[in-house]
């Protein structure tokens, strides 16, 4: 057995996803070396092995399991795109633990891996809700990548908009990865008579969607609303593209609690003040390598069964507060939050989270 555990961490080095990289990187490297403070995990000591999730999906895959072949890696973990994470469950299913980080579209049930990011129902319903009872917006149009998160989050939202009178889904577009520009779809988002954007877009799509939004004057009168909108996104953006941007997130960085400003205290302790922000995407990083470890010292292992045997209920106190799987799935508090400028104001603690 090796000395070190040895973690393949899956993040965006490039593609859309790739301005996430760094803090989702740095977040990462923040856990490991937490735990390996604390003895290691399972006394080993916990080394990240970065592979480029933002590449193709089949690609990344196959990186994944050529280390698993080597015998190089223990378990998977990191931030990446649900189609990524479609292409790598089959491959470690029953080998290694697979900690999946991100937020995403939910139904995942592969044996063996394990969720920490928010699903709309825990996430954007309850703040569509909250946006139709406190701001009177109930007619929608979804703006998505084409992929899997994007489609499964707004069959979601459509199927639970169908039974609910306060909400409307008026009109859907999706937008293949990296789309440069949105002309088209805004002239859709105008014709809908939306109240609001629904936004299921990536990295630097969502920051080129926000800027042609303002620049096309339909920040006036209309909102938008985003689950995957964090600080670096927001700077990416730029202060004159934010008016009426609002998130919903496990974590914000200026949420005023006592675990988020340790964790804050710690990250700029071990980076500076010049790394990038750990925003709610990088930090649900930290959030499953920490997973990880409980998971492992509460077992004895990391083989996938004897994790199985004991991961309900399995928790921490974190920096999004306590948190314990339920199915699989961490269970966490979700808060919404409202851009002012390059920062975010926390509005509200959802119901329901």
């Amino acid at each position: 057995m090796r000395a070190t555990l040895d973690v393949a961490f899956v993040v965006p080095r490039s593609g859309p996803a790739g301005l996430l990289g760094p803090a989702c990187e740095a977040c990462g490297d923040l856990a490991a070396a937490q735990l390996n403070s604390d003895g290691g995990m399972l006394g080993r000591e916990v080394r990240l092995h970065p592979v480029d999730g933002g590449r193709a999906p089949a690609r990344v895959a196959a990186d994944v399991a050529r280390l698993l072949a080597q015998g190089t890696v223990d378990a998977v973990s990191g931030w990446h795109i649900s189609a990524v994470r479609q292409a790598i469950a089959p491959v470690v299913a029953g080998r290694v633990p697979y900690v999946y980080a991100p937020l995403y579209e939910g139904g995942e049930r592969t044996p063996g891996v394990f969720l920490t990011g928010e699903t709309p129902q825990t996430q954007v319903l309850p703040t569509l809700r909250w946006t139709a009872a406190e701001l009177g917006v109930r007619n929608w149009c979804v703006v998505g990548n084409d992929y899997v998160w994007p489609r499964g989050s707004a069959r979601t939202v459509r199927r639970w908009a169908r039974s609910t009178p306060d909400v409307r889904v008026v009109d859907e577009v999706f937008v293949p990865l990296g789309t440069e520009s949105f002309d088209a779809v805004l002239r859709r988002v105008r014709r809908s008579g939306a109240q609001g954007v629904l936004m299921f877009l990536v990295g630097s799509d969502a920051v080129r969607f926000n800027r042609a939004f303002a620049a096309a004057g339909m920040d006036h009168g209309r909102l938008r609303l985003s689950p995957l909108m964090e600080e670096n996104m927001l700077l990416a953006t730029g202060a004159g593209a934010t008016r009426g941007l609002y998130a919903a997130a496990g974590f914000f960085e200026t949420l005023a609690t006592a675990s988020v400003l340790e964790f804050s205290a710690r990250y700029a302790a071990r980076f500076g003040v010049r790394a990038p922000v750990p925003g709610a995407l990088a930090e649900s990083c930290y959030e499953a390598i920490t997973l990880l470890g409980r998971l492992a010292a509460r077992a004895g292992s990391t083989e996938p069964a004897a994790l199985l045997g004991i991961a309900e209920h399995t928790g921490f106190d974190g920096p999004r507060g306590a948190v314990s799987l339920r199915g699989a799935h961490l269970r966490q508090d979700v808060y919404l939050a409202r851009a002012e400028g390059l920062a975010f104001d926390v509005l509200a603690r959802l119901p329901g989270s």
